[in-house]
């Protein structure tokens, strides 16, 4: 297979190994016993990522994509007589949060501003003052601009109060470290095209069995309906309720192997850290500024402000890197112009030295 023309700097969908891409040149049958104990293998190595304490958890994988799944916990986790509690700092707290409303939960948003760590103060205030509160959501990584997100104290917020803990892990699980058990996590939610780094196609909820279970009858979506998916891949040994995506499953499962073989999370969470640390010091040197400060960025994408010139666009800038062999990410905040730069995905520290060697060629506003 021929290479990419390009590698995407993107939170995802992300470049990926051609031993992932191979997977996906084969048909395969939903029906199929091979197939359906692939998809069991898989529910069991996922657990295994998220914790030791592998009795008391469970993964279902669900059709669509990230949104698609965050929007089956939403629906699914929350009784009619709950109410959501929504930290929000970037585009992805705030759709959670309308998800919920579309679907007629109660919802007290805690909106933080773009730029700002989730506040655990703020978290334990609007607990303590509306106990109805019946669940918490978070964003770990908010690719709106990189922030990570204290997730380890907002979770024990959450339990101190009582609370349901509903983790978006979308663009972190695979590439930071979450032990869901010493956290408290009810629901965790990620996707097959992010740090696992395989393709679009579905997403996955690793979730507390207990907390799944007495989701039975509560969804407001038949599609959508995460107990009866699970159920059925429970009571049927791997089989999705409606048609799956059997080519990105199966470049899914390549993916898992692969992580396993880098040395799992910890290796993987070693590389792009490093990758982040190298294109933050190269990009300061080029002149650029990156937007949040080093104490709550993630390593998984980086906000870096425009710089102060005239003659500076970034559609242009975005045109001569694609021609670099590198595709940037637009920005994506209201509080000041920016564009981002990924380093998740089959990104590797001369690719970096490479990316910035051609930002440092194409520096055309100076």
């Amino acid at each position: 297979m021929p290479d990419n023309p390009y590698l995407l700097l993107t939170p995802g969908p992300l470049s990926t190994t051609k031993r992932v891409k191979a997977a996906m040149l084969k048909d395969w049958c939903t029906w199929d016993r091979e197939y359906n104990d692939l998809v069991q293998d898989i529910r069991g190595r996922l657990v295994r990522l998220a914790t030791t304490e592998t009795d008391r958890y469970t993964a279902v994988l669900m059709q669509g994509s990230g949104t698609f799944v965050v929007e089956s916990v939403i629906g699914s986790a929350i009784p009619v007589d709950g109410k959501l509690a929504v930290l929000i700092n970037g585009a992805y707290g705030e759709r959670i949060a309308q998800m919920a409303e579309r679907l007629r939960i109660p919802t007290v948003r805690i909106a933080l501003g773009e730029t700002t760590p989730a506040d655990v103060a703020a978290l334990e205030a609007v607990l303590a003052a509306q106990p109805d509160i019946t669940h918490v959501a978070v964003v770990h990584t908010e690719t709106t601009t990189g922030m990570r997100n204290p997730l380890e104290d907002i979770a024990r917020a959450a339990k101190q109060h009582g609370k349901t803990l509903i983790a978006d892990a979308m663009s972190s699980f695979g590439g930071i470290a979450i032990d869901v058990a010493t956290l408290g996590i009810d629901f965790l939610i990620s996707s097959s095209n992010k740090c696992i780094q395989g393709v679009p196609g579905f997403g996955f909820v690793i979730a507390k069995t207990e907390e799944l279970t007495a989701c039975a009858g509560r969804a407001r979506s038949l599609s959508l309906d995460l107990y009866d998916q699970w159920e059925t891949m429970e009571r049927q040994q791997g089989k999705w309720r409606f048609t799956s995506p059997t080519h990105v499953v199966h470049a899914f499962h390549e993916a898992l192997l692969e992580l396993e073989d880098e040395g799992g999370i910890t290796k993987r969470q070693q590389r792009y850290e490093n990758n982040q640390r190298l294109l933050v010091r190269g990009m300061e040197e080029l002149g650029f500024q990156a937007l949040l400060p080093a104490s709550c960025q993630s390593p998984i994408i980086t906000s870096f402000v425009y710089p102060a010139h005239p003659q500076f666009s970034f559609a242009e800038f975005y045109a001569r890197m694609k021609l670099e062999g590198f595709v940037l990410y637009p920005g994506k905040i209201s509080s000041a112009d920016t564009f981002r730069i990924g380093n998740i995905g089959d990104v590797h520290a001369d690719d970096i030295a490479r990316l910035l060697e051609a930002i440092g060629r194409n520096r055309f506003w100076l």
